[in-house]
């Protein structure tokens, strides 16, 4: 029997590390169930690749290879718009990338996610069949699509309108809820967002990092209007999560301490603490939650990074050395040196999540922290912060039931009291064992979804068919 050709493709993640992780998990998912396919990433860069991006780019299969793009220049560019214009101000060096590889091969797709559709055009200039990869939840998605349109009817800021709004396949979203972009509808984001919207119906595919059984209404949505002439969109989507990061995230030396502290506590007794690589906190907030998490008395692994005043919080900062008893309230270490334990900045969320003693998991709702959460089964407490995080949150609460979200006061400020309160009832309540069990029959779906004939699996085949059977342009 003759071999397949292998087919070879291209991605493009945006600038960052949680933007090129679901990227690599994705390529890497690809040719491990198809193993005739090849991938090119290549990843834009506003400086010298970290050490955790060349470590992430070092481990990849033989069959994935990459290509970082020369450094583009971000003097005087507000810190939002970078990841937006890191595409745009690195066409130049795509299409020289891009030239050379169709020189020896032929690419069969080229894939990039929301912030990446400047490169669009590039692609086609090659004859590659251009397709998005939206590593946010079909929910996102399916509010993107009818920005246009909302954008048309409705004549206030969000914000401010008396009724909810009506995003297919979803509950109705207060518009204080929608993502940051949509607060401030004479921003520069606002529009990029619309703009990008209409760039959407270009593509030949889209897929989600998401899976049916999580997000059923609105992945059923997107894909009954595929085609209609009316429709926002046309493009077929494809839900091929969760994908989330494999293997070792690292042997850091908190990594390792994490972990020994670990396997000294009780079965799902500990609450993981993290906002992820990007979300921090106001230095009260900080202070209020630890004495929060200490008034619980409950036992919790918390990873601290500096409040969002310091200006190392910015936007797709890492932050280097930091002492977290520098942010903290006096004497708070001391006091709960059984209790807790704090580390600085990084910890090894997936072996944290994957631990028996690990019992929830506090989260800005982070769309990969989430499906992290999802697959490992741990009950959650809702922290959104920032782009459709809050969107994400009222879904783990209100929909999938889940998840727990503390209220704050009417100046923004979750309150130590209720800090306390929602540990202790995720942790040792009644309705921590109810969202439990529902989370575990949520992460037995995510494990369906994924095995060899899951709808994940048969999505993920159905785009690989459809990239092997592309012509060679003549």
């Amino acid at each position: 029997m003759a071999m397949k050709k292998k087919s070879h493709i291209a991605i493009f993640p945006s600038p960052g590390f949680s933007h090129l992780i679901p990227f690599v998990e994705f390529a890497k998912r690809l040719v491990l169930q198809h193993n005739n396919f090849h991938v090119t990433c290549i990843i834009p860069t506003d400086g010298p690749p970290s050490k955790a991006t060349k470590a992430i780019v070092e481990s990849l299969p033989t069959s994935i290879d990459s290509i970082f793009l020369p450094p583009v220049n971000f003097d005087g560019i507000a810190p939002g718009l970078q990841v937006f214009l890191t595409a745009t101000r690195s066409l130049p060096s795509l299409r020289h990338v891009l030239e050379s590889l169709v020189s020896k091969t032929h690419l069969s797709a080229f894939l990039t996610d929301m912030f990446g559709t400047d490169t669009l055009d590039v692609a086609k200039e090659f004859n590659i069949p251009p397709f998005i990869f939206f590593p946010s939840p079909a929910t996102a998605l399916s509010l993107l699509m009818i920005t246009p349109k909302l954008d048309e009817t409705v004549c206030c800021e969000f914000r401010d309108l008396p009724e909810p709004v009506e995003i297919p396949g979803s509950i109705p979203i207060h518009g204080k809820d929608l993502p940051q972009p949509y607060q401030d509808r004479k921003s520069e984001m606002y529009k990029r967002l619309i703009n990008l919207a209409k760039q959407l119906n270009q593509v030949e595919g889209i897929g989600v990092n998401t899976f049916t059984d999580m997000e059923y209404g609105a992945i059923k949505a997107l894909q009954a209007q595929q085609g209609e002439p009316n429709s926002v969109i046309s493009p077929p989507v494809y839900p091929i999560g969760p994908i989330i990061q494999t293997g070792s995230s690292g042997t850091e030396a908190n990594g390792s301490e994490c972990l020994t502290w670990l396997d000294n506590q009780p079965r799902g007794s500990v609450l993981y603490v993290s906002f992820g690589s990007r979300g921090t906190l106001s230095a009260e907030q900080l202070k209020v939650l630890a004495l929060g998490l200490e008034m619980s008395g409950q036992k919790f692994l918390w990873v601290v990074r500096g409040p969002n005043e310091l200006p190392s919080a910015a936007y797709l900062n890492g932050q280097g050395d930091f002492d977290p008893s520098e942010v903290l309230p006096n004497g708070f270490l001391e006091r709960t040196k059984g209790q807790g334990l704090v580390v600085a900045s990084w910890a090894p969320q997936i072996e944290i999540l994957r631990h028996g003693s690990t019992g929830g998991f506090l989260t800005h709702c982070g769309w990969s922290s989430t499906l992290e959460g999802v697959l490992f089964g741990k009950p959650l407490i809702t922290w959104p912060l920032f782009a459709e995080q809050h969107m994400n949150a009222i879904m783990l609460v209100e929909v999938l039931k889940v998840a727990l979200r503390p209220k704050a006061n009417e100046n923004g400020l979750v309150e130590r009291e209720e800090i306390a309160k929602v540990v202790r009832d995720l942790i040792e309540g009644e309705e921590g064992k109810r969202l439990g069990q529902r989370m575990n029959d949520l992460k037995d779906a995510a494990n369906r979804a994924l095995s060899k004939d899951g709808s994940s699996t048969r999505a993920l085949s159905e785009l690989a068919s459809k990239w092997q059977n592309v012509e060679a342009p003549k």
